[in-house]
């Protein structure tokens, strides 16, 4: 099934290999996600690097501030540069751009040695990271409606959320056993060095490797959206970028006129997407601090969590495409607002395994279907302005989980009461959901 819009074509290749390929760069993304920024060397940056620091500001915070001022890069540029992509027809060579750029930051981590001396240059190959990969999913997620139909996008959205999941999986495993395992002056089968922090530095080199490799077929396989003119705002974008700003404000006033329904999803995901990132921000703390889950067994739990989180978004995606994308959601949500309720009142590394791993599951169908939700909305050709606007209304709100969190366990004086702020903005945002009309989304 196709859909045209002047020359755009929706569901333009939509055949398993083409599929794959597109999943093969959530795969290799996992690279900078799971490794860079969650596990291994944002961690290596606190807790070695940063870890004597002169000064009363403490590398962590130091960490936040230069991934809060990334974000704010997002949150300002990513509307208008999707819009771009969308006129000029660049998805796949923006994305292209935008890859080559993350993967040569990442391998430059190496350059990053154990000595607070280097902590600066750290924190910013990781803040421009962290902004050029965010700003590659907004071409990367336009290309959803290029890859699948109607009738399957649910299922392709899962598809590459799960491959994404599963991507991470591996590369930790792999980084783990191979250079991380162990103790002593040299770690991992391969014995490498600790010293000068030799070990993480390979890490990150193997996670650039591993992200340009996997992300090539991508670029091979995958063709490029045609141009259109059918905006009369395309020729606008394509002539100059800062040009665009003026075209954003006059879509975002279209789109609130014509089409709340998308206006009310984005300010609703925004707030359920903070609420998921804030599960896996958070859930390590949790589970070290409030549950006794041993350090050495966090990362199994997050391997564990990564997997469930993968299945949970296969499975999602067929339901995706029965019964449509809100429906998935806000079953997801309960089922996360009602485990987090569950471990609010229980103790014990058990009962943090039972009911940790069962909330995960929940997450990847709420993250893909939100994905998959979008992409049904958009209008032909606007895809990549709708998913820069689904960046930035995620970056606007993205302080709700970290500050609540962080405003009961000071009012308690107690980790575990962390646990309402996350699960208050889950709800807020399940409120802000139901209202959105989503029935006419489903199988058609």
């Amino acid at each position: 099934m196709t859909e045209r819009s002047g020359e755009v074509t929706v569901g333009q290749a939509t055949g398993r290999g083409t599929v794959l390929t597109w999943g093969f760069w959530d795969w290799a993304g996992a690279s900078f996600n799971a490794v860079i920024l969650t596990f291994v060397f944002s961690v290596y940056l606190t807790d070695k690097v940063g870890k004597e620091l002169p000064g009363g500001i403490s590398a962590s915070a130091w960490l936040g501030w230069a991934l809060g001022a990334a974000g704010l890069v997002v949150a300002l540029t990513a509307p208008v540069a999707g819009q771009w992509f969308d006129a000029t027809a660049r998805r796949k060579l923006a994305l292209g751009i935008l890859t080559t750029v993350t993967v040569l930051l990442m391998a430059a981590m190496f350059f990053v040695k154990d000595d607070y001396h280097y902590l600066w240059v750290g924190l910013l190959l990781l803040a421009i990271g962290s902004a050029s990969f965010e700003l590659s999913h907004v071409p990367y997620f336009a290309m959803l409606r290029q890859v699948s139909t109607p009738a399957n996008v649910g299922r392709v959205s899962g598809f590459g959320w799960s491959m994404g999941y599963f991507g991470g999986i591996i590369l930790l495993l792999i980084s783990y056993v191979g250079f991380i395992a162990g103790k002593g002056d040299n770690r991992g089968l391969l014995g490498v060095p600790i010293e000068d922090g030799l070990n993480i530095r390979l890490v990150a080199v193997l996670a650039a490797v591993w992200f340009a490799g996997f992300a090539v077929p991508l670029f091979l396989f995958v063709p490029e959206v045609p141009r259109t003119d059918a905006d009369p705002g395309a020729a606008v974008r394509g002539r100059a970028f800062l040009s665009s700003y003026r075209v954003l404000f006059r879509d975002v006033r279209e789109l609130w006129r014509t089409d709340r329904r998308t206006v009310g999803f984005l300010l609703a995901s925004a707030v359920f997407r903070d609420g998921l990132a804030g599960v896996f921000t958070f859930g390590a703390i949790l589970a070290v601090k409030v549950y006794g889950i041993a350090d050495a067994d966090v990362l199994l739990f997050g391997i564990a969590a990564n997997v469930v989180a993968a299945l949970g978004a296969l499975v999602g995606g067929r339901f995706d495409d029965r019964t449509g994308p809100k429906a998935v959601i806000v079953a997801s949500l309960l089922g996360m607002i009602v485990c987090g309720s569950f471990l609010l009142v229980l103790s014990g590394p058990l009962m943090f395994w039972i009911f940790g791993l069962l909330l995960t599951v929940f997450v990847g169908p709420a993250q893909a279907s939100a994905r998959s939700f979008l992409a049904r909305v958009s209008p032909p050709g606007r895809e990549g302005q709708m998913f820069g606007l689904y960046a930035t209304t995620g970056r606007a709100v993205s302080f709700l989980a970290p500050t609540l969190f962080g405003f009961f366990v000071w009012a308690f004086d107690a980790e575990r009461a962390g646990i309402v702020g996350l699960l208050l903005v889950l709800v807020v945002g399940l409120m802000l959901l139901l209202p959105v009309r989503g029935d006419d989304l489903g199988d058609r």
